[in-house]
């Protein structure tokens, strides 16, 4: 089993829906998932779009990081996720944050995700549920990576 960590994220429709719905389907794959709490959060990097609600969950999967991708971007689908343009309202964004101590740079997947380190709307409800868990690439913990982009 793989320590995993994933960003929720929803700014389209009945937001919290979308990640109780997301919540309920990973189950299947992290028996022993923990949920962080729901914030709103104002849109980054994105342009102007409607208010986000996001959220983190962590546990432990068999599945590969590939094969985790893989069922998020189905979660996502499964919701209505379109692409229309890079930083689209979505009705469902799952981002693969961390995957145990791996480094995995391929296409289409990037692990740890490269920006988490400074979106404090992901490393909030992470250090809510996950704390501990540690940036391979720089050896910080979640909880010390969000003190650095706390102001």
């Amino acid at each position: 089993m793989t320590a995993v960590a994933i960003a929720l994220g929803s700014n389209l429709g009945d937001r919290a829906s979308h990640l109780s719905f997301a919540v309920e389907r990973l189950t299947t794959v992290l028996p022993d998932l923990r949920v962080s709490g729901f914030i709103d959060t104002e849109p980054v990097g994105v342009g102007t779009q409607p208010v986000f609600l996001n959220g983190a969950v962590a546990g432990s999967t068999q599945l590969s990081a590939r094969q985790l991708l893989e069922f998020l971007l189905a979660l996502e689908r499964e919701r209505g996720r379109d692409r229309p343009f890079v930083g689209a309202p979505r009705t469902l964004d799952l981002d693969l944050v961390l995957y145990g101590t791996a480094i995995i740079d391929e296409p289409g997947l990037t692990v740890p995700h490269p920006r988490f380190r400074d979106r404090a709307f992901v490393l909030a409800p992470l250090a809510e549920i996950a704390g501990d868990m540690q940036d391979p690439v720089g050896g910080l913990t979640v909880r010390e990576l969000l003190e650095r982009v706390r102001p």
